[in-house]
């Protein structure tokens, strides 16, 4: 099994497993919209002694606007 690690957008820096090292991109659901990541470059890590495979994903768009200072109260 493969790490996928996530840079930019809303989920910055989140490591999640991922089961195929295949996948060319990620849809992951946040708040009340989905956020895209794409796949960026090889996987790293691949021998046998030097920890877990991970894949760079990078941001790329969100269904919505994101907007993280509303908390949903009316002004």
């Amino acid at each position: 099994m493969a790490l996928a690690r996530l840079h930019g957008g809303p989920l910055d820096g989140q490591v999640l497993p991922l089961d195929d090292e295949t996948q060319s991109s990620l849809i992951m659901p946040y708040s009340e919209t989905q956020v895209v990541y794409d796949r960026a470059g090889d996987a790293e890590h691949t021998g046998d002694d030097d920890g877990p495979t991970e894949i760079a994903f990078h941001y790329v768009e969100a269904q919505d606007d994101i907007n993280p200072d509303v908390d949903g109260r009316d002004e």
